[in-house]
């Protein structure tokens, strides 16, 4: 059974196939509901998204960002922790790297040099995850960049900065740090002495200082 407390933004949630139909029931028209058995008999994940107020304390929050072939809708859905088999984090860039359009590989060439260990969500993640068509020529390159220290930050964000100049697409990049608490890139980038933290719980502001501590 999945321990809640364990799982970050962005993790991936394998549920049973079983609990697919009581997942989905009532959450989408009648006429999407093949795509999403579809999508739960092929053993496709959700993912693990923010607590809101109207959620019971004993479920997990999960979230399924459906792809432009099936209108491009966010579900919010819940579970009990049995229903999900396991969770895993967002997938390593470089695995994604054959899912990306060619024209996006010699930037994810470079940022992997350096971060071998660096994760993408958003787009490129699920059209990895899935084989669907998620990715259009508007779409970001959302990535996930583990730093320990402000010395991690600054290394990252200054590769960040020379890739983004070059690169055909917009870079969405989130710092993470050990607690699992991201900050954007550009946010860091900004000297403010206060920086917008997210974690699952929600966004706050927290001293620069505070934030490798």
């Amino acid at each position: 059974m999945v321990d809640v407390a364990t799982l970050r933004r962005h993790d991936l949630a394998y549920v049973r196939s079983e609990a697919w139909p009581g997942l989905l029931h009532g959450q989408a028209e009648d006429e999407m509901e093949p795509d999403l058995m579809a999508w739960a008999a092929l053993g496709r994940p959700a993912i693990f998204r923010r607590r809101t107020c109207s959620d019971a304390a004993d479920i997990v929050p999960l979230g399924l960002p459906l792809p432009p072939g099936m209108g491009r809708k966010r579900l919010a859905l819940s579970c009990p922790p049995a229903a999900v088999m396991r969770t895993a984090p967002p997938p390593l860039l470089r695995d994604a790297l054959p899912a990306a359009p060619a024209r996006w590989h010699p930037a994810i060439g470079t940022l992997l040099e350096s971060t071998p260990s660096c994760r993408c969500f958003g787009s490129l993640a699920w059209q990895y995850l899935t084989g669907l068509s998620y990715l259009a020529d508007t779409s970001d390159l959302d990535l996930l960049v583990e730093c320990g220290s402000d010395a991690d930050a600054r290394r990252v964000t200054a590769l960040l900065t020379d890739v983004a100049e070059r690169a055909p697409t917009r870079i969405d990049a989130e710092l993470i740090t050990p607690c699992g608490t991201a900050v954007q890139w550009r946010e860091w980038l900004s000297e403010n002495p206060e920086l917008l933290v997210k974690s699952h719980t929600g966004s706050a502001l927290i001293a620069r200082e505070a934030l490798f501590a």
